[in-house]
């Protein structure tokens, strides 16, 4: 069964930083995409930071760069979010995803977009930004 574990979050001042970590177990596929999501109460859930694992190769959008980033430890399995220079408008709940493992395939732009595309979810993590 797969499990993914979202933790790090909390509530911090505008200018902060955090690092959001997800323990993925249960999934042994080696080449997928898997990435960080963000919702917003009332709003659709976004992609703001994805990985394809088969070369550790990274997409972050435009409007994010410089400020998030995305990596993983092969060793624990996990996979993080560092987020700096946070703003309010980065509060939301964040969600760890990856794609169905039986179905391997790269991150795709559309995956920024719409959630659909992802297959495992973990609980999320509140991010709470003040100024």
């Amino acid at each position: 069964q797969v499990q993914l574990v979202e933790s790090g979050g909390g509530s911090v001042q505008a200018g902060g930083s955090l690092r959001l970590s997800c323990v993925i177990s249960g999934y042994t596929a080696s080449e997928n995409c898997m990435g960080w999501f963000r919702q917003v109460p009332g709003n659709e859930r976004k992609g703001v930071a994805l990985i394809y694992t088969g070369t550790d190769t990274t997409y972050v959008p435009e409007p994010l760069k410089g400020r998030f980033t995305i990596s993983r430890d092969k060793a624990t399995n996990t996979l993080y979010l560092e987020m700096n220079g946070l703003i309010p408008e980065d509060s939301a709940v964040y969600y760890c995803a990856a794609v169905r493992q039986d179905l391997p395939r790269p991150c795709y732009y559309s995956d920024f977009e719409t959630s659909s595309g992802m297959h495992y979810w973990g609980k999320g993590t509140l991010v709470t930004i003040s100024s």
